[in-house]
């Protein structure tokens, strides 16, 4: 069962990157894709006292290290990509749904690198966010 705390930040998440679509299309519009990535890097470190208030940074495995740097890297990657589909014409309600899929590879990498077990249950709902991320996704045909 997961606990009340865990399901209240898994909602701040959601409206947090629910927001993220029209702050970055805003962003890429106005002053342009490298400096919109920079002035995102420093949203991050504007939250660093608050994530690492006196903690070492250094005091983890070379592996740990290794597994945290590849996921920024990645999330640097994302942003980057999905910023630089905004400014290239994109949508926000389209870019942001088709990124949104993301969980959809997430599930179905977990049972085979992170050993976890997916139900019946799970993979329908997988299976109707991804439904539901293409019917966001698809454009309306132009009318004459």
């Amino acid at each position: 069962m997961t606990s009340s705390l865990s399901m209240w930040l898994a909602l701040l998440g959601l409206l947090s990157w629910g927001t993220v679509g029209v702050f970055q299309k805003l962003a890429v519009e106005r002053i342009g894709l490298q400096r919109a990535f920079f002035w995102v890097a420093a949203g991050f470190l504007l939250l660093e006292p608050l994530v690492l208030p006196s903690s070492y940074l250094f005091h983890y495995s070379s592996k740990s290290l290794i597994c945290t740097v590849l996921n920024g890297i990645c999330n640097a990657l994302g942003i980057l990509c999905f910023m630089a589909a905004m400014r290239h014409g994109g949508k926000a309600s389209i870019v942001e749904s088709l990124s949104a899929l993301y969980p959809v590879l997430v599930v179905l990498l977990a049972p085979f690198l992170l050993r976890e077990q997916l139900s019946a249950l799970h993979l329908l709902g997988v299976c109707c966010a991804a439904v539901a991320g293409i019917l966001l996704s698809a454009e309306s045909p132009a009318s004459d």
